[in-house]
């Protein structure tokens, strides 16, 4: 029993390592690479099931298609006015031409190490043709980083597509910065040049303050003499109005005139502190003694 049993054992298992090693598959995300004795020969893009001849005749080697980050440590770099600024940044890439990237970078560890150069060096280039300002300034308009990223972009994707099959998908700065030994400088020109616009906002606001305030004192002066003005004209007119009744009361009755006019005067004349001597016979005190004279009538 057990000598059938290996027979049939036997096969199976040496059809199943027959098949392992003939038959394999390839992922949506991969590029398989077929070589004979290191050479080669064919490469896979397709996802599916295929087959080669068994090892070692023909080796399966894999590389990803997914997009790679490649975050290399910061680098001291060199602008055109020559002061020395730390660069962090990062690439994105996958492979584009697996044979080319077999042959001259064998593996993602080569790759990096190639993009390493290409990067520093671009970055450096691009960097070189640009001052200071284009990367760290508070005017508006003057930064230029977006410019700066797309030439180092274009150059990179050049050198690793020509050279390792490599495609470069986007280069980025993550972050800038200064070398310990110029950080105090550059911090000291960036609060004189912040103090220099702080005081130029407060000597034209000033400037305004008082140009504000003129226009209004001014406008303050229009109002007050249109305003007088027009209590003036409306003072006169009654005062037109006023001596025009008057003028009627007294057509009217001469005697009732004059003495609505000595009630008048008495009114501004006398209050209860007032203390007054005149002698009997003045006219001031007439109505006070014999009261109103009796009024004829009109006919």
């Amino acid at each position: 029993m057990k000598i059938i049993l290996k027979l049939f054992i036997i096969p199976i298992a040496l059809i199943i390592g027959t098949v392992y090693l003939v038959f394999y598959t390839v992922d949506e995300a991969e590029y398989v690479i077929i070589t004979q004795f290191g050479k080669y020969v064919d490469v896979k893009k397709q996802a599916g099931l295929y087959w080669k001849l068994p090892d070692p005749f023909q080796t399966v080697t894999r590389f990803s298609k997914r997009i790679t980050i490649y975050d290399p440590e910061p680098t001291e770099l060199l602008t055109l006015d020559k002061k020395n600024i730390l660069v962090d940044n990062f690439m994105l890439w996958q492979v584009e031409n697996p044979q080319l990237f077999l042959e001259r970078v064998k593996d993602p560890a080569g790759a990096e190490a190639r993009l390493s150069d290409i990067l520093s060096s671009q970055v450096g280039a691009v960097l070189g043709k640009y001052p200071q300002a284009a990367l760290i300034s508070i005017k508006p308009g003057e930064m230029k980083i977006e410019t700066l990223m797309e030439e180092a972009k274009a150059e990179c994707a050049r050198l690793a597509h020509e050279n390792y099959g490599i495609r470069v998908v986007d280069v980025r700065i993550k972050r800038l910065s200064f070398p310990k030994q110029n950080k105090s400088s550059v911090f000291g020109r960036m609060r004189a040049e912040r103090q220099r616009i702080a005081k130029k906002f407060r000597s034209e606001g000033e400037e305004e303050a008082i140009k504000i305030e003129a226009d209004t004192n001014r406008e303050q002066k229009k109002i007050l003499s249109e305003a007088y003005k027009e209590a003036q004209k409306i003072q006169g007119k009654a005062d037109a109005e006023v001596i025009e009744i008057y003028a009627k009361a007294f057509g009217k009755d001469v005697q009732f005139y004059n003495f609505l006019r000595t009630l008048e005067s008495y009114k501004k004349i006398f209050n209860k502190q007032t203390t007054i001597v005149l002698p009997s016979n003045s006219k001031l005190l007439r109505l006070l003694n014999e009261g109103p004279k009796p009024t004829a009538k009109r006919k």
